[in-house]
């Protein structure tokens, strides 16, 4: 049984109390986690408020901050195979890509290593006679994040990255579904050599930690990767403190197939985007749409891959999907199912969890053409996809933008053109076109309704992580004018 600590203040603490973490391959328990509650969130947040504005890190400059960010980076990038065999074993993704995936992180954190001393201000040309007016970019301040199951390294790495080169501290609350690879992060944190205080990280449940640290008086930006009804709760706390918030919620994100694309291209990055994660990724292109002349056989294609999957244990490297992460996320993808069949969506592949110790759910696709099926509008979070299919480039793009969600895309053809109007057409903040799920540090990632707000990647990541100081100097040594002496 191992046992993992909150990091606060540059020491590892036990919270208030502990709690169990389910592996989700066996259902069994393999670690006690520590719970942290109002108390802790209050000791990490006060913390943070020092090193921001008393600490060493408050004197240090821009470039000494990218130095560290280099130490972080080239330590994950060592420790890469450990932090992923935690990843596999408290949240259920595969070794193969929890191995590859944290060998990427590393970049990121060289990415905004890089991009710390060049976050600049600005001189403006002002209007006034005898006067120089200024813009200083300042750390926004103490930042909370919280961050969910899935893909937590990656996830945190887009959020600490940024607010690091922008000057800020953080108190990081990892998932309770999973929080030990980022637990064991902060490890790293401190051999890096970052000041006590500067990053924090806690985990515990919602109501007695995530809503602590979202309200706290000390916070002044909350960064929020979730669901949309979490995310409102996490809206409504920040009311207390008037907190800036960015919000990444996931999506129902299309992935649109026409007649003239390369289909076996197209199956591919179909498979890759609905079924790599077991599907429990914001992007995850859960929606296909397809034009019906090749529906058919686009579909046959898919099921012979998706039936050929190896469903198995995360940490076999022949493993290519791997359980849910919990039990109730494996029961709420076989409600959905049910529902969605009952509702008249016919059942292609798939469908049943599968028997066993751990949280299984096969590849499943579900033909939901002419049905209004409640998987066409409902995030799985879970290896499932729901098809339809239509006549007309009008028709795919209404099909697409009726969500809620509007955070990725996906477009396979080879009409240069119809690309381009599509690229303009689509309601999301991302879209692929004959790839999908491509990501770098130097491209921004983020969604439109409710799939959030805010932008995760690139340099507009770095600036929503500061806020603009107005300086006005005066050149003239004439004494200013008694405004109340009539001349």
């Amino acid at each position: 049984m191992q046992r993992f600590q909150s990091y606060i203040d540059g020491e590892f603490v036990d919270g208030e109390a502990r709690f169990p973490s389910i592996d989700p391959a066996t259902g069994k328990v393999w670690a006690e986690m520590p719970e942290a509650r109002e108390s802790d969130v209050d000791r990490a947040v006060s913390a943070a408020e020092t090193a921001l504005y008393d600490g060493p890190w408050s004197k240090l400059t821009a470039t000494q901050r990218g130095k560290l960010l280099y130490k972080l980076a080239d330590l994950v990038a060592a420790n890469a195979q450990k932090l992923a065999e935690l990843e596999t074993r408290d949240t259920g993704k595969i070794i193969r890509e929890t191995s590859a995936q944290i060998a990427y992180v590393a970049d990121y954190y060289r990415y905004y290593a890089g991009l710390s001393d060049k976050i600049e201000g600005a001189y403006l040309p002002i209007d006034k006679q005898d006067m120089d007016v200024w813009l200083r970019r300042e750390p926004i301040g103490v930042v909370a994040m919280v961050v969910p199951w899935n893909s937590q390294l990656f996830l945190s790495a887009v959020k600490i990255g940024p607010a690091l080169a922008a000057g800020c501290t953080m108190v990081v609350k990892a998932s309770e579904d999973g929080p030990a690879p980022l637990l064991e992060f902060a490890r790293l944190v401190r051999e890096a050599g970052f000041p006590a205080g500067v990053v924090n990280i806690i985990t515990g449940f919602g109501p007695s930690c995530g809503s602590a640290l979202s309200r706290h008086p000390k916070v002044a930006h909350i960064a929020f990767t979730g669901g949309p009804e979490t995310a409102r709760h996490v809206v409504r706390n920040s009311a207390e403190n008037l907190a800036s918030t960015s919000l990444e919620l996931g999506g129902k994100s299309p992935f649109i197939v026409f007649a003239d694309a390369d289909l076996e291209s197209a199956a591919n990055a179909q498979v890759a985007g609905i079924f790599a994660a077991t599907g429990q990724s914001c992007v995850a292109g859960s929606r296909l749409i397809v034009e019906r002349s090749v529906k058919d056989k686009f579909l046959a294609m898919l099921k012979a891959k998706a039936e050929a999957i190896r469903v198995g244990i995360p940490s076999d490297m022949a493993t290519e999907v791997g359980p849910l992460a919990t039990r109730r996320q494996q029961d709420h993808v076989a409600a959905l199912v049910d529902r969605s069949v009952e509702s008249g969506a016919r059942l292609v592949s798939g469908g049943r969890r599968l028997d066993g110790d751990g949280f299984y759910f096969p590849p499943t696709i579900l033909d939901c053409d002419g049905v209004a099926s409640p998987s066409l509008a409902e995030e799985f979070f879970g290896p499932v996809l729901s098809v339809v299919s239509f006549e007309t480039e009008a028709e795919a793009l209404q099909l697409a933008n009726d969500t809620r969600y509007g955070l990725a895309s996906g477009v396979f053809t080879q009409n240069l053109t119809r690309a381009h109007r599509l690229m303009k057409g689509l309601r999301a903040g991302v879209v692929w076109v004959n790839t999908y799920r491509a990501v770098s540090p130097i491209a921004p990632f983020g969604g439109f309704g409710l799939s959030g707000h805010g932008r995760e990647g690139g340099l507009a990541a770095a600036l929503d992580y500061t806020r603009t100081k107005t300086i006005w100097l005066r050149t003239s040594d004439d004494p200013i004018p008694d405004p109340f002496v009539m001349r």
